[in-house]
């Protein structure tokens, strides 16, 4: 397919902004929709770009467009097709930077749906593919049928790989995420442990092929056959797009999921929500309609975006299924979750956290649960538990990802992490007074005779004996 076949499409309604027959004759890949400002790490050599241009903004929008379109063809992407519906139309300064870097650029009306854009590629793609000449491809003919019919069928992942794998000895087949958790495997794959699994997507063995999809560091899709030669390297290329066409429609199902799990959450973070509304917003989660709960707050600081933080979040809470639960985001940029559990949610998620972390190290992940709530009314309250605990599991461990639970803090020093640094600071100035600035060596003299009498349980005569002093002094 061709970057020009989009413009014939019946029902897209896409126009030409920009670009020419050299560019409209480019090959297309791929497809990828986003609007980050910097997409860098998402693109692939031949993709087309779908984008809302939500990004762009009437203020500082030359620097902003220059770094987009130049991420584009630094990238290789054939062309960017570029949302109406956000601003009305294309921005000419978009026009212009795609016109410098050699981007052939699309405009879509906002009555077509990125989806239906993307779809009609794949089917393009697929129809291509089935029109081949055999020796252009490793799956047999009626294989590739068979997957086709599947797919339109919405057939499941342990679905496709059996079929897919079969015409090669059905040897074991998986399909793995970034952080080694199992999504899908055939008949003859035993069940692999997520470290193992991280392990093997690290080379160790086999053949592993990543998801040519828009994915975070967390939630990346790799095709596995631990068996060194177990499929001919075109046929592991071809299941990839296929396992790329079924993300495509898992991703869009679970699209919903998020809407109702970031409902949830602005409910709970709001606070003052009557149970009424509590309830019908847990009912709208699913399985989430019966407690006890928990809640799991997760911060990573500036390394990733609240997006990002809670697609991370959503991956560690994936590796306990069938766990049912809910992610969304707050306004101060935290990642949180309601979690259906009796109990030991921060102990579950202790086991796949470093193959969490391990996906991109420099972002820590820390995380607070709180304890289990039965009534909808206390969530509210078991969020503060978590934040608390949040709190607590930064100060302890800054330089290294760590999950805490609210029942772990059984010491002053653990509490007292969840009060704001600037309360601490005015506390302590209030109380200690001059001595606080501890620049006479009077004051350090003195500090240290009222820690150690704190240490002594106020005990005046404790306190003189360990300081082997009178008590008078």
């Amino acid at each position: 397919m061709h970057v020009g076949d989009l413009l014939r499409i019946e029902g897209l309604d896409l126009t030409l902004v920009w670009g020419g027959e050299n560019l409209l004759n480019q090959a297309v890949s791929g497809v990828t929709a986003t609007d980050l400002e910097d997409p860098t790490r998402f693109l692939q050599p031949g993709d087309i770009v779908l984008s809302g241009l939500v990004w762009w903004t009437g203020t500082d929008h030359g620097a902003r467009t220059e770094r987009f379109v130049c991420a584009l063809a630094e990238s290789g992407a054939r062309a960017l097709l570029a949302g109406e519906e956000t601003h009305g139309t294309v921005p000419a300064d978009v026009a212009d930077s795609c016109r410098r870097h050699g981007i052939a650029l699309l405009a879509v009306p906002a009555h077509t749906n990125f989806r239906a854009i993307t779809e009609a590629v794949y089917r393009r793609q697929w129809g291509d593919l089935s029109r081949r000449p055999a020796d252009h491809f490793a799956l047999p003919e009626n294989v590739r049928g068979e997957l086709g019919r599947l797919l339109d069928h919405g057939a499941d992942a342990g679905e496709l790989l059996e079929c897919a794998l079969a015409p090669f000895g059905a040897p074991p087949g998986y399909l793995l995420t970034s952080s080694g958790r199992t999504i899908a495997r055939t008949a003859a794959a035993p069940a692999l442990p997520a470290a193992r699994a991280v392990e093997h997507l690290r080379g160790l063995s086999g053949e592993t092929l990543r998801l040519q999809a828009e994915t975070t560091p967390y939630d990346a899709w790799y095709l596995h056959v631990p068996r060194a030669g177990g499929a001919p390297p075109r046929a592991l290329h071809e299941i990839a797009e296929v396992m790329v066409r079924h993300r495509h429609h898992h991703d869009h199902e679970l699209s919903a999921r998020r809407r109702t799990g970031q409902e949830l959450i602005a409910l709970v973070d709001a606070g003052g929500a009557d149970i009424g509304a509590l309830t019908n917003a847990l009912t709208s989660c699913g399985a989430l309609a019966q407690g006890p709960w928990q809640i799991v707050v997760m911060a990573a600081g500036a390394q990733l975006t609240d997006g990002v933080a809670a697609e991370a979040l959503t991956e560690a809470l994936d590796h306990l299924s069938p766990a049912a639960f809910a992610v969304g985001t707050t306004p101060n940029a935290q990642a949180v979750a309601v979690v259906r559990s009796g109990g030991g949610t921060a102990a579950s998620l202790r086991e796949p956290w470093p193959l969490l972390h391990g996906c991109r190290p420099q972002a820590l992940l820390h995380a607070g649960v709180s304890a289990p709530t039965a009534e909808p009314t206390a969530l509210r309250a078991a969020l503060a538990q978590a934040r608390y605990a949040l709190a607590a599991a930064r100060h302890d461990t800054p330089a290294s990802s760590r999950v805490t639970a609210v029942e772990e803090l059984s010491s002053l020093d653990s509490l007292l992490a969840g009060i704001p640094a600037d309360v601490r600071t005015v506390f302590s100035a209030t109380t200690l007074g001059p001595l606080a600035d501890g620049e006479p060596a009077s004051h350090h003299r003195l500090l240290e005779t009222l820690e150690i009498f704190l240490a002594h349980n106020c005990s005046w005569a404790r306190t003189a004996e360990a300081m082997h002093l009178h008590v008078n002094t």
